[in-house]
């Protein structure tokens, strides 16, 4: 089985174990979609959703947050961690939707990454659950579970991408980032990964090598 073959086969899977995956950031809009990815840097989606209901209430727009004084955003995402600069990020982002976008969120990766606290993975966020524009968004759990399947070697988030949508039809890739990350938080633990149950355990590199090290702790990779 080449590589193309065994990404077809794990992309199936996939399909069969997690046929719902979907962004789990609650958002209403591609503006709370943008805020809401912001929010989201070192904080659990389940926090970030405990927060935005309450924020979008007192800032319905980019308006809004363009105006407010800085510590009233702050004061609102506080229990969001990293609160000050994500306060910053938000507001000169509202700030530049106003000024270049006519208060739009704009619909390419090259002018999203553009904005403060939108990086490539954020911006495939926006443009895929968003837009419907496909995009493969390389998070921690993405990561990891495509190295541990073999479908990379790579550490960083960009040539990861590469090599998963070169491996993956574009209309598989927003659905794809989603059941690579449920994935990781359901079985593929970064420090004790769940393998025995595991539907992809007999295509995974990294079972493997622990299967022949007799079960004794393998690199997290």
């Amino acid at each position: 089985m080449d590589l193309r073959e065994k990404a077809e086969v794990v992309r199936r899977l996939l399909d069969a174990a997690y046929p719902d995956a979907q962004c789990t950031l609650a958002h209403n809009s591609p503006f709370q979609l943008m805020i809401a990815t912001i929010l989201s840097a070192q904080c659990t989606d389940e926090r970030v959703n405990a927060i935005t209901p309450d924020l979008f209430r007192r800032f319905p727009d980019p308006e809004s947050f363009a105006r407010a004084e800085i510590h009233e955003i702050e004061d609102a995402i506080r229990s969001a961690g990293l609160y000050r600069s994500k306060a910053k990020n938000i507001q000169w982002a509202c700030r530049l939707l106003v000024e270049r976008h006519g208060g739009q969120v704009p619909r390419t990766l090259e002018e999203l990454v553009r904005l403060p606290g939108i990086g490539r993975k954020t911006a495939n966020v926006i443009l895929g659950n968003a837009f419907g524009v496909p995009g493969l968004a390389v998070d921690t759990h993405v990561a990891r579970v495509s190295r541990r399947l073999g479908l990379t070697s790579h550490q960083d988030p960009v040539s990861i991408e590469r090599d998963l949508t070169a491996l993956f039809p574009p209309e598989s890739w927003v659905r794809l980032s989603h059941q690579l990350i449920r994935h990781g938080r359901v079985l593929c633990h970064a420090r004790r990964p769940q393998c025995a149950p595991c539907p992809q355990k007999d295509l995974c590199d990294h079972y493997r090598t622990r299967t022949r090290s007799g079960g004794r702790k393998a690199s997290p990779r």
